[in-house]
This record gives C-alpha cells, sequence and structure tokens, in this order.
C-alpha cells in the first residue's frame, strides 16, 4: 500500500470503534490530520501527492531562474510566413490535392502561357470603380480564367511563403479529400482550358494552349499487298509512354513509334484491295509541341486484382532530349531540354504524395515544389534526393542504375516535361496586369497588418509573461504557512497560476466542498495549505472564493464518515443477525413487512448505498472526481438512476401504498426491522397492522391508449411554446378494420409494450374529461373459481381479432427486411476474437470508456442483455399484487439502444442495397478495400455482392463482424496523410466535365 494511501487509512482507524454521537474535535483534526504531514522544501523533489503542505512540483520549475522570453507565448515568427527574397510562393495542400499544386507550379513556370493568361479580359469591370478597386469588397473571380490569372497573380508578387487554392479548387468541383489521378487532371484541365480560351478574339490568347502542348502524329496502315498507305491524323498533348519492361526513356519512345503487324484474324481490310489483307501499322509524328509532355504510365490497370496498381521500375532519361530520329520531317529544331519532373511517393496507385522538380527558366536553377515548402537545388543541377527511397522494399528490387553526367533515374517520376531547346536564354518579364497587381497589393497589405498583429500579440504576451514571472518570484516565497494563520486553496487553480500558457480565472474551491459548503475531508488531498498573506494577495488580485480557513473543517462529514465505517464494519455480524432473526416466527402484530426481493439482496445493496454514501464526496456540488458535470450528457443518467427502487420499495404499488399480494412480501420481527432501519433509514416502513392498498382491492379493470398520445402529451406538457398541444385520442390505430383489437394482453406487456400505455381507471376519467376519446379499450379481470389468483383471465372489450393479429405479426416480420435507413453495426475482429481499435484518427473512440461503451454486468443465469430484474440486485422494478404484476412490466424501462464496443461503428442501411454497396461503405468506415473485407453475421458468411441485405437476413440493429484478410499499409512516414482508398470515380460530377 502507498505511504500517503497507509496515512489515509489511518486517519479513519478511530472510527471503527467511536460512536457518531461521540466524535469529539479531537477526532476531527485527526480525520484531516494528512495535511499535517510536514513537507521540508529544498529536500523534497517532486510533489508529495495528496499532502497539502508540499509545494513543490506544482508548476513553479518553469519560473525560477533565468527564463527565456520565447516561453511567454506560443505565437510563431510572423516573419516565418514571409516569403523568402528570390523564391517562389507555395501553395497549401486542402487535405488531398498536392496534384493540383504540382501541375500548378508547372504551368506558372511556363511564361508564355502566364503572360497570355494575364492578356485574357478579365469580368470584373463591376468590381473596379474608375482606375481603382472598391474597398469594401473582396475579389471573387467568377471563371476559372480568371481564378488560374489570380493565382499566377499571387504566385508572382506575393508577399506570402505559400497561398491558399482553394478558390480555384472550389470553382472545378474538386473533392479536397480525394486523391485523384494526376495525369488524368493535366488532360482534362487542358482541354477545359483549350476550350475556354478558344473564345477570346486575340489570337496569342485564343491559341496559346495549343502553340505550348499541342502536337500530331498520324495512324499509319500500309497494305502489304498493294502497298497503299491509310492515314488518321490525331492532335495529342501528351505522349503516354508504356514503362513496362523499359529501362530508357528512348526505349519507351521507340516502343510508342514502332511498326504492329496486322495479320491472322487481325488483317486489315484494304479498299484499294477490297478485301482483308496482311498490313503493317505504326504511329508517324508529324509535328512536336514548344513543351512536350510525356506521361510515364506507372499506373496500370492490375487483371488478378482488378484494380489499378504502381510500377515502381527505374526509367532512366536525360536532359537534353534529342527527339528528331523520331519525326517524319528532318531538318527541323527538335532539340528539347528537361524543365519539369512530376514525383509521386508511394508505392501504390491509390495513395501517396505528388510534388515536382521544376526549372525556372529564367534562371536556369531547380527547386522543389512540395505543396507550401519550395526547395531551391544546389549548383542548378537536378537533386531527385529522397523521393526515390521512399518506394517499398523488396527483395527482388532491383539496384539503382548509374547515371551518366546530364542523365537521371527515378521509380516514381510519372510525367517528364521537356521545352524546346532556343539559341537565346529566355527574357520574357512577364508584367502583372494593374488590376490584378492592385489586388495582390491588397492582398499583401492584409498580410502586412498580420504581421504586425501577431508581433503585437507576442510582444504583449512577452509583457504578460515579465509581470507574471515578477508576482511568481514574489508570491512563491510567501505561499509556505508555517505557524501562521493559513487557508486552504485549490491545487488545480495554483498549478493554473503557474501555467504561462493560460489566463489565471478566480479562485475556484467549489471542488472540494461537501454538502454542508465546508472542507470535505476526502477533498484536503486535493487543497494546497498556504499562507493568509498569499491568500489575501491572490483574492485581492484575482478574487472568487469561497475562502476556507481552519474553521472550513466540516464536523458533519466526519461524523456521517464515522457512521458509515461502523456500519460497514458490522454489516457482516448484522447480516448473520437478520438471518437467525428471520427463522424465529413473527407473532401478534409486532412484525413489519419488507419485500421478499429485498430480503434476497439487502446485504449487497447495503453495501453499495455505503459505498455511496462513502463517495459522496466525488459528486459535490455538481462535479465528480474535480471533473465538472456534462448536464446534457448526464441528465438521462441521473433520472435513471432516481426511478431505480431502493430497499423495501418492491412492496410499494402503483399509488405508493401497501401492495395487496402477499406472495410479494413477508413479515419480520421487530428486532430484524430494527437492524434493517440502520441501513436503510429511509425505506416504507409497514407494520404488520397496517392495510393494504383500497384502490388497488377495489380495480378490476385497466384502460388502453396508444403510446403515441402519451409521448405527444409528455412533449407539449414539457415545451407547451414549442410543440402542438393535444386534443384527441387517437385509438382507432389500435383496431383492425373490422373494430377487433389486434394486440393480446400478453404482448402488451412485453413487445408491443412500445406502442400501448395501460391507464388506471382514475387517470382514464380524466382522460375523458380533457381529450375527445374514438374508441374505448379497456382490459377487465375476471377471477374463476379454484384457480390461482395469479392466473386471472383478462378480457378485452372489443375482443381480440385473431386473423387481424396474425396479419400484423406478418406484416412486423416483413418491415424486418423491408427498410430504410435503418441502423446496423459492423464489428472489426483479429483472428475472430480481439475487438482491433480503429486506426483513423477522425473515428478513434476515446481511451477512457463512456458508460455507453462499457459491458454492463448481468444477473446469474440471465441472457437477455436488457433484462433489469434481478435475483439479489439493486436495481429492481416495483412489483404489485400478481393481479396487476403485467401492468407492472409493460413500465419497465428496457434498453432499446444497441451497446458499441471498441472497432464497432454504426452505419444506415437499406433492405434494398447489395453486399457490395455494404462494402464500399465498410470501406470508408474501416479502411478496408472491399476484396479484403470477410463478412459474417451469426455464424453465417455474407458472399454475394449482388444480394441485398433483406435477403442475406440482415435487419435492423444486426451485429456483422468483419475481418480483414490484411492490415493496410503505414505510410505515416510519407509527408502527405496517405488516402487509402478504392478506384476513384475520377473527376465524374466536377467542374472538368463540364459539370
Amino acid at each position: 500500500m502507498a505511504p500517503r494511501l497507509q496515512l489515509e487509512k489511518a486517519a479513519w482507524r478511530w472510527a471503527e470503534t467511536v460512536r457518531p454521537e461521540e466524535v469529539s474535535q479531537e477526532h476531527i483534526e485527526t480525520a484531516y490530520r494528512i495535511w499535517l504531514e510536514p513537507c521540508i522544501r529544498g529536500v523534497c523533489r517532486r510533489n508529495c501527492k495528496g499532502n497539502p503542505n508540499c509545494l513543490v512540483g506544482i508548476g513553479e520549475h518553469i519560473w525560477l531562474g533565468e527564463i527565456d522570453e520565447n516561453s511567454f507565448h506560443n505565437i510563431d515568427d510572423p516573419n516565418c510566413e514571409r516569403r523568402k527574397k528570390n523564391s517562389f510562393v507555395g501553395l497549401t495542400n486542402l487535405g488531398a490535392t498536392c496534384y493540383v499544386n504540382t501541375f500548378l507550379q508547372v504551368w506558372f513556370l511556363n511564361l508564355e502561357l502566364r503572360q497570355a493568361l494575364y492578356l485574357c479580359p478579365s469580368t470584373c469591370g463591376d468590381y473596379a470603380v474608375g482606375d481603382g478597386i472598391q474597398e469594401e469588397k473582396d475579389y471573387e473571380p467568377q471563371t476559372i480564367c480568371e481564378h488560374l490569372q489570380y493565382l499566377f497573380a499571387l504566385l508572382q508578387n506575393s508577399n506570402r511563403r505559400y497561398i491558399d487554392p482553394s478558390g480555384f479548387v472550389k470553382a472545378l468541383g474538386l473533392d479536397t479529400g480525394q486523391q485523384q489521378d494526376a495525369q488524368e487532371f493535366s488532360k482534362l484541365f487542358m482541354s477545359l482550358l483549350e476550350d475556354t480560351l478558344s473564345k477570346q478574339k486575340n489570337p496569342d490568347v485564343q491559341n496559346i494552349v495549343q502553340q505550348q502542348f499541342c502536337g500530331e502524329y498520324a495512324y499509319v496502315t500500309v497494305c502489304n499487298q498493294c502497298g497503299r498507305e491509310s492515314k488518321l491524323l490525331s492532335k495529342f498533348y501528351e505522349l503516354e509512354l508504356n514503362i513496362q519492361g523499359h529501362k530508357q526513356l528512348t526505349d519507351c519512345i521507340s516502343e510508342f513509334l514502332k511498326e504492329e503487324r496486322l495479320e491472322g484474324d487481325n488483317r486489315y481490310f484494304c479498299e484499294n484491295c477490297q478485301s482483308k489483307q496482311n498490313a503493317t501499322r505504326k504511329i508517324r509524328l508529324l509535328s512536336l509541341p514548344c513543351t512536350l509532355n510525356l506521361q510515364l504510365m506507372r499506373f496500370v490497370f492490375d487483371r488478378q486484382t482488378g484494380h489499378k496498381k504502381k510500377l515502381n521500375t527505374y526509367i532512366g532519361f536525360s536532359e537534353i532530349l534529342d527527339m528528331e530520329p523520331y519525326v517524319e520531317h528532318k531538318g527541323g529544331c527538335y532539340v528539347y531540354e528537361l524543365s519539369a519532373v512530376l514525383i509521386h511517393r508511394g508505392v501504390s496507385a491509390y495513395s501517396g504524395h505528388y510534388i515536382a522538380h521544376v526549372k525556372d527558366p529564367q534562371s536556369g536553377e531547380w527547386y522543389k515544389f512540395n505543396d507550401e515548402d519550395i526547395e531551391k537545388m544546389e549548383g542548378k543541377k537536378l537533386q531527385l534526393g529522397i523521393e526515390e527511397d521512399l518506394a517499398e522494399p523488396s527483395k527482388s528490387q532491383t539496384r539503382k542504375p548509374k547515371c551518366g553526367k546530364g542523365t537521371h533515374c527515378s521509380r516514381n517520376a510519372y510525367m517528364l516535361v521537356y521545352r524546346l531547346q532556343t539559341q537565346e536564354k529566355p527574357n520574357t518579364i512577364v508584367q502583372v496586369p494593374a488590376f490584378l497587381q492592385e489586388l495582390v497589393d491588397r492582398d499583401n497589405s492584409k498580410f502586412e497588418e498580420w504581421c504586425i498583429e501577431m508581433a503585437e500579440m507576442r510582444k504583449q504576451s512577452v509583457d504578460k509573461g515579465k509581470a507574471k514571472h515578477e508576482e511568481v518570484k514574489e508570491l512563491y516565497q510567501r505561499l509556505p504557512a508555517g505557524a501562521e494563520p493559513y487557508e486552504f486553496v485549490s491545487l488545480e487553480w495554483l498549478q493554473k497560476w503557474l501555467d504561462e500558457s493560460t489566463p489565471t480565472k478566480p479562485i475556484d474551491n467549489h471542488a472540494c466542498l461537501c454538502s454542508h459548503d465546508k472542507l470535505h475531508p476526502d477533498k484536503i488531498s486535493i487543497m494546497k495549505r498556504i499562507s493568509e498573506y498569499a491568500a489575501d494577495i491572490f483574492y485581492s488580485r484575482y478574487g472568487g472564493g469561497p475562502r476556507l480557513t481552519v474553521k472550513a473543517l466540516c464536523k458533519e462529514c466526519v461524523v456521517e464518515r464515522c457512521r458509515v465505517l461502523r456500519l460497514k464494519n458490522q454489516l457482516n455480524e448484522d447480516y448473520k443477525t437478520v438471518n437467525n432473526l428471520l427463522k424465529a416466527t413473527v407473532k401478534g402484530n409486532d412484525g413489519f413487512w419488507v419485500g421478499k426481493s429485498s430480503l434476497r439482496g439487502w446485504r449487497q445493496l447495503a453495501l453499495e448505498q455505503l459505498d455511496e454514501q462513502d463517495g459522496d464526496t466525488d459528486q459535490s456540488n455538481g462535479k465528480i472526481n474535480g471533473n465538472t458535470w456534462n448536464k446534457d450528457d448526464s441528465k438521462e443518467e441521473r433520472k435513471e438512476e432516481e426511478e431505480e427502487l431502493n430497499f423495501n420499495e418492491d412492496i410499494l404499488c402503483p399509488h405508493g401504498e401497501l401492495c395487496i399480494s402477499e406472495n410479494e412480501r413477508r413479515l419480520v420481527s421487530k428486532e430484524a426491522w430494527s437492524k434493517l432501519q440502520q441501513y436503510f433509514p429511509k425505506a416504507p416502513e409497514f407494520p404488520s397492522y397496517k392495510e393494504c392498498c383500497s384502490q388497488c382491492k377495489d380495480t378490476d379493470v385497466l384502460y388502453i391508449v396508444s403510446q403515441f398520445f402519451v409521448e405527444e402529451w409528455r412533449k407539449f406538457v414539457r415545451k407547451p411554446t414549442r410543440c402542438s398541444p393535444v386534443s384527441s385520442v387517437g385509438n382507432s390505430a389500435l383496431l383492425c378494420p373490422h373494430g377487433g383489437l389486434m394486440f393480446t394482453f400478453a404482448s402488451m406487456t412485453k413487445e408491443d409494450s412500445k406502442l400501448i400505455a395501460l391507464i388506471w381507471p382514475s387517470e382514464w376519467q380524466m382522460i375523458q374529461k380533457l381529450f375527445v376519446v374514438d374508441h374505448v379499450i379497456k382490459i377487465t379481470r375476471t377471477e374463476m373459481e379454484d384457480v390461482n389468483p395469479s392466473e386471472a383471465q383478462y378480457i378485452s372489450e372489443p375482443k381480440l381479432c385473431p386473423e387481424c393479429r396474425e396479419g400484423l405479426l406478418c406484416q412486423q416480420q416483413r418491415d424486418l427486411r423491408e427498410y430504410t435507413q435503418a441502423t446496423i453495426y459492423v464489428h472489426k475482429v483479429v483472428d475472430n476474437k480481439k475487438v482491433m481499435k480503429d486506426s483513423a484518427p477522425e473515428l478513434n473512440v476515446s481511451s477512457s470508456e463512456t458508460e455507453e461503451d462499457k459491458e454492463e454486468a448481468k444477473p446469474d443465469g440471465e441472457k437477455d442483455p436488457d433484462f433489469n430484474q434481478s435475483n439479489g440486485g439493486t436495481k429492481r422494478q416495483k412489483i404489485s399484487h400478481q393481479n396487476y404484476i403485467a401492468y407492472q412490466k409493460q413500465v419497465i424501462r428496457r434498453s432499446m439502444r444497441h451497446r458499441k464496443v471498441r472497432g464497432e461503428k454504426a452505419l444506415l442501411v437499406s433492405a434494398n442495397q447489395t453486399l457490395k454497396e455494404l462494402k464500399i461503405q465498410i470501406m470508408h468506415a474501416f479502411s478496408v478495400a472491399p476484396f479484403d473485407q470477410n463478412l459474417s453475421i451469426d455464424g453465417k458468411i455474407l458472399s454475394d455482392d449482388c444480394a441485398t441485405l433483406g435477403t442475406l437476413g440482415v435487419i435492423p440493429e444486426s451485429v456483422i463482424l468483419l475481418k480483414a484478410d490484411e492490415p493496410i499499409a503505414d505510410y505515416a512516414a510519407m509527408d502527405d496523410v496517405m488516402q487509402v482508398c478504392m478506384p476513384e470515380e475520377g473527376f465524374k460530377g466536377t467542374g472538368l466535365l463540364g459539370h
């Protein structure tokens, strides 16, 4: 046992022998003796847990000695967000938009494209007033071209280290959380940009996409019989090169242009020969663009898995590429220089991160663009660096080939951009148009204002920190009380006072108060004893309270604790005594009525009740263990606790009197009742001469209304200003078309209790006065001779309609398999035993389980998890006489809510959706691909992807077990969070497809 706990036990040891009425002031001080233990400052190196005298290790160490000014704030230097001189501006990654950022940087550094976009007329005429910009308006681009213009202007002249492209991404309708195919994005956006610019009148703007990126080739088919050539001309914006089986870029180009033989079933129909003939087919390059985009087809379709995969093979390429050997017309200038390498980090086609290495066309220097971060390469050389070390290691993996001067090799490059080589270096200075520059200047002004504001906040934090430092140095030395007058202050408040990261609030000592508004003995361990001098300064500067002097020690709590501890020690002896007293026969009118259920479990109930009383300090003043109650979350729990029955309440009838059924109670002696009363002083007392409830004796009829009526009436009573008043009782819904009742008396007290409410005659009289009743439905008890009263029969008016009752049962079964938007639960397991904790941070379950997550203890021999009537348990429902025991059962509060456990998620599904659609939902919830999911329900394997959930027996509240074939690869070492997903639907529904 820990020393502190031993001290606490010793402080209360006297309570085992002292009667509560004998508690003296000395006993009170003994109960509080835990705070009398001294703490030697200078010797103690850490806080003595629970010792109010120990003021070491409460947070003072950060204020002692010299302090760095930077420790007074958590605000980064705003100048770190400023663009460095002679550097480029980065782009914010909005989640999974790194593929967009890489292409934006590549297109921005195409000076001809940037210049043409600046020449494109803007529709912001309404925004400009004269030569200026309306100050009160924020500029919002209306078209894709305007978004790109504004983005390029910011990339060119912004003072920020990086800018936010969310306007551009939103205009395209892209999903920021979905990783997409970068090559497909490039093609679609170039097509969209070309279509948009083709409508401009300026030819320099109209044809810029074709001039920069468009080439032409021909599909040439030659008949081997007659030699006739057939040509099909086609434009291209990039050449898609197969890299499988190749090591050099030139080999990939050669394969792209290689001749193909058309023979056998694949013969070519020659129009000249008018018959199918053997032929050859190849691609001829007719013209090449200024900017040659070479797409390396790293992402290929895997026929075995039915999904894409990435080829992580090395491809070598040179910085100078001579394309003359590959074009049909010789003699032109076809020498290209490498200007950009686009990289995909990662081993999967459905996850990873995109970056770009781009050469500055004006300086010839290479830069690495990684979203917000821009890195300049040393010595004007391309350095692929660590990007080649991030692929998945493999035993069969080939070594990186040696690269000569001017050549490179990569297993992650997916696009190479070459620029046509010219004699003179590009010296084009692209000027930002005046209206765009004014917008950039305004954004720069906002940025400068933000920098000034952040710098001022840093300065204010430093000033406050210095003042706090002086205050701590002054007061900390005066905190120890010694022999002078003292007070108690909350340890939590002292720690917050010493915490430089949070502002100091008024002192709050309420967490340590008992129900008598004094210092509770069990809370002394979370308090600190400080000098009255320091307390005066604290309260004058920060306010709060209440102030706790030595007079705040609570005698009432000590007396109560003494009583509880004595009862705990006596409980076992009293249990034996009561058992012996129960064996004796009670004569005359000296006995008392006690519920049999209460008698069976009174010791356990007493022990738990004493534990609750002993732990009342943890719930004082609306706090539990020092943490404030969450009123909204605990409201229902507290309401249910209030409804739980205490000792001897199981023999109360619904009217609060003694129930008429003697089978549920027993007569005990006066001595036994006296012993029981010591533990349950507030228990209902019924002497043996007490008469049973007169109302229950005279009642043989119950009336029926729908639960819907009851709920609507309760809503109106609780919130009369928000809910509509109820004027009628609609019982017709409980009757069949023939006018018969569709519910049996047994079903009303069990499965149909959610639909039916049983009403006492006195209550029914009030209902008839207040509401319009369309149909009166009642249940009458009839007793037959020579029949046990507990087996009384019940007759309904109107009578039960057997046919409609059977139809209702069939309909209820159909409803279980014809539902929409119902909740089911998917439970992820490992080896069918261990529940696996979810890995997705946004879906994590808290490490401290809530009450809803905890498994509830079930009574012995009881299999129903919602059963809440136990033999000898403390949570028992009221039990009336047998004639109305069914009525009592219908008000049992059963938990209809499924209790989730770790590794389990709730999904909304419909009966008509397929298993395949459910697997896609599970994929998004657990990040497990459908082909890795093994699903089962009640031991039955779910394997037919085309079957509906209804036909598979998946009903509302079902629990489906999920077992994944393989764990998901961990790419946490990468810069970006990997997005594990199914093959994307592409850009369907985005602005890239005209939607």
